[in-house]
């Protein structure tokens, strides 16, 4: 009998050490108020056609947002290392959209981060592989010029942080050489933080973190596929990610930051986005889905001080003017996952 109430007590002490070791917490509790009052509460800010209607920074702050990333994009070709590097299409992409921006956002207490992106209609740029070091070098030289170029209007603009790219995957793995030299030049220009944005499955391939000032990671991890999955079953499932990311902040001495994150208010929403994202027409809208997977990622991830916070995608500027149907996308306006950052931002 003895034996029996020893075996009982090793196996209970062993499930709780289980336990124990798991990042989730109570997923009972109710979301957790004002957690993430100390973090980058932040949002990407699409670029806007035209001049603004409405001041997209007031309708962020009320939610609680502290920090907006503006993006300045520019278009590639897969065939052409000679990329046009302009200053983007839209007034949202100026260096007058751009400043205006900035000045909203002060003007809500809100701190900004400029992250320049290349953007192809048919391909994505972490896809873009050259063949020969020629076209890679002829690629460099371009891209140092458009990252530079914006340096220096984030520097002039004393904007509070510098992404030097986004998901430049073949480039920023095969060549770290040229990225440190790019970050020094970087340097020069621009005196703020800076940061580079990995996909989430480059960012631990990715050997110049020591020259950053943050991991970034665009965060879309693949977690469960349930239709609307339940934020104590996301917390679980996001447990390999969650240790892999600690240990990796550790190694690197970093905080890691979430340059981006995000999910489509559909349903399976919490798994494989980039999937989702071709069926979503065949896929129906579920705000519950979107709300959960955004409370289960903020309430694991914001009680950790190796977690610096990070940029949610996306918001329109121009939401309240366009016929656009919005319903199936990764803004969260209009949605319960409103609610959601309302109650852990503030």
């Amino acid at each position: 009998m003895c034996n029996n109430k020893l075996k009982v007590v090793i196996f209970m002490l062993f499930l709780i050490g289980l336990i124990g070791c798991k990042p989730v917490d109570t997923c009972e509790a109710p979301i957790q108020k004002g957690l993430l009052s100390n973090k980058i509460c932040g949002m990407s800010l699409t670029a806007s056609r035209t001049e603004f209607v409405e001041d997209p920074m007031a309708e962020m702050a009320v939610l609680g947002m502290n920090w907006v990333a503006l993006l300045p994009y520019n278009s590639f070709n897969l065939n052409d290392a000679t990329i046009n590097f302009d200053t983007g299409n839209w007034w949202g992409e100026t260096v007058t959209g751009i400043s205006t921006c900035q000045s909203l956002a002060a003007a809500q207490g809100m701190k900004t981060m400029i992250k320049p992106q290349l953007w192809s209609r048919d391909a994505w740029i972490g896809d873009m592989d050259y063949t020969t070091d020629v076209e890679w070098d002829t690629f460099h030289v371009h891209y140092t010029n458009f990252i530079c170029y914006w340096a220096g209007i984030a520097d002039s603009l004393q904007v509070d942080l510098f992404c030097i790219g986004t998901e430049v995957k073949q480039s920023a793995t095969k060549y770290p050489d040229y990225w440190r030299g790019l970050i020094d030049t970087v340097r020069q220009i621009y005196s703020g933080p800076i940061t580079y944005a990995p996909n989430w499955d480059e960012y631990d391939q990715i050997m110049f973190w020591d020259r950053l000032d943050y991991i970034g990671v665009d965060a879309y991890f693949s977690l469960i596929p349930d239709a609307t999955p339940e934020v104590c079953d996301l917390k679980t499932a996001w447990e390999p990610t969650f240790n892999k990311l600690e240990a990796f902040s550790k190694q690197w001495n970093k905080p890691i930051l979430f340059t981006e994150w995000g999910y489509l208010s559909l349903d399976g929403c919490a798994y494989k986005t980039w999937e989702l994202e071709k069926d979503r027409n065949s896929v129906s809208v579920n705000e519950q889905a979107q709300a959960n997977a955004a409370q289960a990622l903020l309430e694991l991830f914001g009680k950790e001080t190796w977690w610096a916070g990070g940029f949610q995608w996306k918001w329109y500027s121009d939401i309240s003017t366009t016929t656009r149907d919005y319903s199936d996308d990764y803004t969260p306006q209009g949605k319960m996952t409103e609610d959601v950052l309302k109650e852990l931002y503030q």
